[in-house]
């Protein structure tokens, strides 16, 4: 971490309550657990050309016709 950054953020959480440092630890475990986990795009394009025209013809046309909408009566 950058020197100067992480003495900001002290200087800062000093100067809070700590009712609000308790909450900024909250909020700091959160934002490291949100990392997401995954590929990187790089890994996926062995998988680019690899559905059938066809198929994906049936699958946009699936999304426009049951995806697209709307029911207000719903809930």
């Amino acid at each position: 971490m950058n020197h100067t950054l992480q003495k900001e953020i002290l200087d800062q959480l000093d100067k809070l309550p700590p009712d609000q440092q308790h909450k900024v630890l909250d909020f700091a475990r959160s934002l490291a657990k949100a990392v997401p986990v995954g590929k990187q795009g790089k890994e996926l394009l062995k998988f680019a050309g690899t559905i059938e025209a066809e198929d994906l013809k049936i699958i946009s046309q699936a999304i426009e016709e049951d995806c697209e909408q709307v029911n207000v009566n719903e809930w």
